[in-house]
């Protein structure tokens, strides 16, 4: 098995606070990541140590339960900047991460935001899941953008 490399940067027009506290708010993420339910899985809600599952399927979010499971916990914690977890389900496996960065200047509110994730996969398999993943995480992460600046 061979480590996959997957990254997307976007910029936020909105603080840096707003933009984590959207993010690491764990079961809004289905209101934007296409086709998917997120939920916390342990007592703790944040920080290292907290544990999450993300089931997406073509009608997960019509109440439908088959899809794929994502298991993750939560390694790295650095409010507002730096959240990274393992992935420790039995499919996917590897890392994941996202940074926060603030790019304000003068009245130009923004932050980037940066999404990362290492697959541990056969490179055959990777190849195969790459170009839907990679499109899957984008259009989600556009729709995480409007809906932090259609407030």
């Amino acid at each position: 098995m061979s480590s996959n490399q997957i990254n997307i940067q976007i910029k936020i027009k909105a603080p840096i606070d707003v933009v984590w506290a959207a993010i690491a708010d764990w079961e809004s993420q289905g209101d934007w990541m296409l086709q998917t339910r997120v939920w916390v899985t342990s007592d703790i809600r944040s920080g290292v140590g907290t544990s999450i599952s993300a089931l997406t399927g073509p009608l997960v979010k019509s109440g439908f339960k088959f899809g794929l499971l994502d298991k993750m916990v939560v390694t790295n914690w650095q409010p507002p900047r730096l959240c990274e977890v393992d992935h420790v389900g039995k499919i996917i496996k590897g890392t994941g991460k996202f940074e926060l960065t603030d790019i304000s200047q003068s009245h130009d509110v923004a932050t980037n935001f940066d999404w990362s994730e290492t697959i541990k996969a056969p490179k055959v398999v990777f190849l195969l899941i790459y170009l839907p993943t990679y499109l899957g995480v984008r259009i989600s992460l556009l729709r995480f953008r409007r809906s932090l600046t259609n407030r």
